[in-house]
């Protein structure tokens, strides 16, 4: 079945057109919308305990799967998108859900935590400094993750060129 749209006159599939980028407003007022800061359950540590991994994530109708890699594309992530099938246990009809989902140690580092570092507002803005002070007060968080805590307490992620030119408009 044929899946897309007309450009210029002539048929494309939507799925193989070329995505344009984003500005990074927009991503982040997206997020601000539709994403969050939050911990993903890790591997069992020394304690038996398990471990708790700082996690981005930003979750939308399946149907905005390509706004999700248009976002991931942009910031150069690398992660993959999922399909999450929604629960109707209820009996109310939802659609599935796409999510992208970012935990590993060095994207948070050189690209999540700069990306959005004192350019969030109001409480998406709250939520990610509490959350940056949670890497670091976590006795769950593991101490590789507890050095992005230290980062943000020195200031360098306002600093550092290294992370303060790479997403300037």
């Amino acid at each position: 079945m044929y899946d897309g749209d007309t450009m210029r006159g002539v048929l494309v599939d939507k799925h193989s057109a070329p995505k344009k980028k984003l500005s990074y407003e927009y991503i982040r007022g997206l997020v601000d919308g539709e994403g969050c800061f939050t911990f993903y359950p890790g591997y069992k540590n020394k304690n038996g305990r398990k471990s708790r991994l700082p996690a981005f994530v930003l979750a939308m109708n399946e149907r905005d799967k390509n706004l999700i890699e248009m976002v991931r594309d942009t910031l150069g992530l690398r992660n993959r998108i999922y399909i999450r099938k929604s629960s109707n246990r209820d009996g109310h009809k939802r659609s599935d859900v796409a999510v992208l989902v970012v935990r590993e140690f060095d994207q948070l580092k050189d690209i999540v935590i700069p990306f959005f570092y004192g350019k969030l507002k109001g409480y998406k803005g709250e939520q990610f400094t509490a959350w940056l002070e949670k890497i670091g007060s976590d006795p769950d968080v593991p101490d590789r993750f507890k050095s992005l805590h230290r980062l943000y307490k020195w200031g360098i992620f306002g600093k550092l060129p290294k992370f303060t030119e790479k997403f300037k408009n």
